[in-house]
């Protein structure tokens, strides 16, 4: 019987869908799964006209939650918002402004996913306790603000990379 324990110790593990697919053979559900819930991408931008920079500001697209990250009306959005950005493999590696820890983007550049993607950790809420989500961060919905109020708040922590602030918890995304 020391072989049969041999045999099943030494089967290889199966590794995640996210490591073996690139974006465009993933399932719709695969999909959607691996958007983290973190609102990053639902902050408003805005584009320099003269450098074409994305800046992000942290006030929220209009139908961004900003306690749950997630948005009001999905399957609705892009008709209730019209530069709602629908994310596809070619968009995301063409969007410069996505964050440096969205797991597509990630997934896009061959990289693993943080410690804290809900698909790594098994719970919804690792990427709130961890600080990645917009989670008490929003000023508030888009519509509450002007233009020239949008140039006020401007700000950096949308792009920043906790992992490589270095962290305690983990050094960035799991070796692939």
């Amino acid at each position: 019987m020391p072989n049969a324990v041999s045999a099943i110790a030494s089967e290889p593990e199966e590794q995640p869908f996210w490591r073996l697919k690139t974006l465009e053979a993933l399932s719709a559900e695969e999909w959607e799964s691996l958007c983290d819930g973190c609102g990053r991408c639902c902050l408003v931008k805005l584009e320099d006209e003269d450098t074409g920079e994305v800046l992000y500001t942290d006030v929220g697209c209009t139908l961004l939650d900003d306690q749950a990250c997630r948005c009001r009306d999905y399957p609705a959005r892009q008709a209730r918002v019209p530069d709602c950005v629908r994310l596809t493999p070619e968009a995301v590696r063409g969007l410069s402004w996505l964050p440096e820890t969205c797991a597509y983007r990630l997934v896009a550049e061959g990289r693993d996913l943080y410690w804290w993607h809900p698909l790594v950790s098994g719970d919804p809420g690792s990427v709130h306790a961890a600080g990645i989500s917009v989670r008490d961060r929003v000023a508030g919905p888009e519509e509450n603000f002007s233009i020239a109020e949008l140039l006020e708040r401007i700000t950096d922590w949308p792009m920043e990379d906790p992992e490589r602030e270095g962290s305690e918890r983990g050094t960035g995304p799991l070796a692939l």
